[in-house]
């Protein structure tokens, strides 16, 4: 299990709860260099993507990117940087979706040091265009981190709250719920081991929900199965990719129920 662990990452955000306060995760697993490989299904089990993850450290900061390959050329690409020191602390995140898989394609960048939301567009005559403004973001903006997170809370801790930016009208502070919700046996290669099951639910309020659903981006729950021991680790997620479109199974090569 000590040489599985693998993040992912958790885009699933279309979400505006400003009621309650998100939290920064304080850092109880050491993230180290990987690469590890993931499979993803569709809700009916044929495989639809390949996935690649590489992780990178330098000091306290590390750079994770999660690639997905399909088998119609889309392709889903999303890199992430982050400090870890004490406490999680996004630099970037750079996401990517584009191909016939994704009825709305993204190229969204998160320039958390900064404060910069850069969106880039192609118009039917494929000329690019882009978007850059600044924000004011919290300290705790979790883009592309979410699955690191997962790694460092307590299988038995309490529902928390944790900040994303969407790529919804020019970039929308939001807000996911995140709650543990059952403990089930993953098999690894054949070894059986204890996962807590956490889930993931976008609350959708107001004016982010209207634009959702006027674009099509109405996300559902995300669960996610986290390895328990001394290095934990994401094994399975099942959701939407990017928060809208299909739900699918993203699984650890090797992982099964």
């Amino acid at each position: 299990m000590r040489r599985n662990k693998f993040l992912i990452v958790i885009l699933g955000a279309m979400t505006i709860g400003m009621v309650a306060i998100a939290e920064q995760i304080p850092v109880r697993h050491i993230q180290r260099p990987m690469q590890r490989f993931m499979v993803a299904r569709s809700e009916d089990g044929k495989t639809i993507a390949r996935g690649e993850f590489l992780q990178v450290v330098q000091g306290d900061e590390v750079t994770m990117r999660m690639t997905y390959r399909f088998v119609d050329g889309s392709i889903d690409d999303e890199e992430t940087t982050y400090v870890q020191q004490g406490t999680f602390r996004l630099v970037r995140n750079h996401h990517i979706q584009e191909g016939p898989f994704f009825t709305r394609p993204i190229d969204f960048t998160v320039e958390a040091a900064t404060g910069m939301v850069i969106i880039r567009t192609t118009d039917k005559n494929g000329k690019t265009h882009v978007e850059s403004k600044h924000m004011n973001f919290p300290k705790d903006i979790a883009n592309g981190m979410v699955g690191t997170l997962l790694l460092n809370v307590p299988s038995h801790t309490t529902p928390f709250r944790v900040w994303m930016l969407a790529p919804v009208g020019g970039g929308r502070l939001i807000q996911l719920q995140i709650s543990p919700e059952d403990e089930q046996t993953v098999y690894l290669n054949g070894q059986g081991l204890p996962a807590t099951v956490f889930r993931i639910h976008p609350e959708i309020n107001g004016f982010v929900r209207l634009i959702a659903r006027l674009l099509g981006l109405q996300p559902k729950d995300v669960r996610v199965w986290v390895l328990e021991g001394e290095e934990p680790a994401v094994a399975v997620i099942v959701g939407q990719l990017g928060g809208y479109g299909p739900v699918i199974s993203s699984d650890l090569v090797g992982t099964s129920f």
